[in-house]
């Protein structure tokens, strides 16, 4: 899991202004728990393939980015072979501006890079500081960007890290962003306060899960006052069937109880009544949450792969959870049916048979 760092200024109240160059690169990666830092470079460039001409922004992309996220599976092609190589992968969108009949027909053909410096105050105008035949060597089907992490999104042109260096340095080894990896997810907050002791500023995923948590934790909160609605309406439901049935079959308990029927068999036949009751509701509710989720999970695939992305399923249902829904509504339905099943055991026999 990746930690995107970015200096926003100076670091916390106290702490000296940190700068990201390469001790900082250095001073990052010996901290404990962190697996691999690296700069997030954006190379300004103009790409020329025969008559096409167009300016994009070259993103830096790691080796150990391969056989991940985007890269794990390219529409054509191959990953970087290493950093050094004048190679470059394109996304699908940028590969059908330059040939939008055989976008994959382009791995292996050869595109001039053209990299600029940044505008100044004194020259607005870019200026070209070098030009270079890269190779395309593959074809990203989707849009790569590891989470939305400020400054490490990539864009539609990919070079090797090394290259991007050294075409990007500008006559400096200064980085607008690092980021940060560590050796697995539940130690991301941990290196995130050791950055952010450094006098860096920090930025992770989890930052960017902590508003959605807080929005997940208030609509378990108003699903499950919603729930304890239901719960109670469905149980007064219950009580409300037991007792009708109670009036409606009081000459008929009478009977029973005038055969020899005890209280006991009397509430025993009411509550196993209500647990039958419990148990139907919670087996039509488990399949009408089954049914919803398919239609769900459909209607979301549907959308998700006309934008491009992966499909999957969004809902399951595992066993232990329809087996404790169950079970669940069959205690409540005891609960429901004790009182009812209790008023028909205390029933006076003759005064039941006189009922009419």
């Amino acid at each position: 899991m990746a930690g995107g760092m970015r200096r926003l200024g100076a670091g916390p109240r106290g702490v000296a202004r940190a700068r990201l160059d390469d001790d900082a690169l250095k001073q990052l990666g010996a901290l404990q728990r962190v697996k691999e830092v690296y700069p997030n470079l954006r190379v300004p460039v103009e790409l020329k393939y025969e008559q096409f001409t167009e300016s994009y922004i070259a993103t830096s992309v790691p080796m150990s980015a391969r056989n991940e996220g985007a890269f794990q599976t390219l529409a054509s092609g191959a990953f970087f072979e290493n950093e050094s190589d004048n190679a470059c992968l394109l996304s699908l969108d940028v590969a059908r501006e330059i040939d939008e009949r055989a976008p994959n027909a382009l791995v292996g053909k050869q595109v001039t890079l053209t990299w600029m410096t940044s505008p100044t105050i004194d020259n607005p105008i870019p200026l070209p500081r070098g030009e270079a035949h890269y190779t395309i060597v593959g074809i990203v089907e989707r849009e790569p960007g590891p989470g939305g992490l400020p400054g490490a999104s990539y864009s539609g042109v990919m070079i090797p890290l090394g290259r991007a260096r050294e075409i990007g340095a500008n006559g400096r080894r200064s980085y607008g962003s690092l980021t940060v990896k560590v050796e697995a997810p539940q130690f991301t907050l941990d290196v995130e306060n050791q950055v952010k002791g450094l006098g860096f500023m920090a930025f992770s995923l989890n930052d960017a899960l902590t508003g959605a948590k807080r929005a997940f934790i208030i609509l378990d909160i108003v699903l499950s006052l919603i729930g304890s609605i239901a719960l109670a309406v469905s149980s007064l439901g219950i009580v409300n069937t037991m007792v009708m049935s109670i009036l409606e079959r009081t000459r008929e308990i009478g009977i029973m109880k005038a055969i020899g029927g005890s209280d006991g068999d009397i509430r025993r036949i009411f509550l196993v009544e209500a647990s039958v009751i419990g148990c139907m509701g919670g087996v039509a509710g488990v399949a009408l949450g089954w049914l919803v989720g398919r239609v769900i999970n459909f209607g979301a695939n549907v959308y998700i792969q006309s934008q491009g992305g992966p499909t999957g399923n969004l809902f399951t249902l595992p066993l232990w959870l329809v087996a404790g829904a169950i079970g669940f509504a069959f205690v409540v339905s005891l609960i429901a049916g004790s009182y009812p099943a209790s008023r028909a055991a205390r029933l006076d026999p003759i005064q039941a048979l006189r009922h009419d």
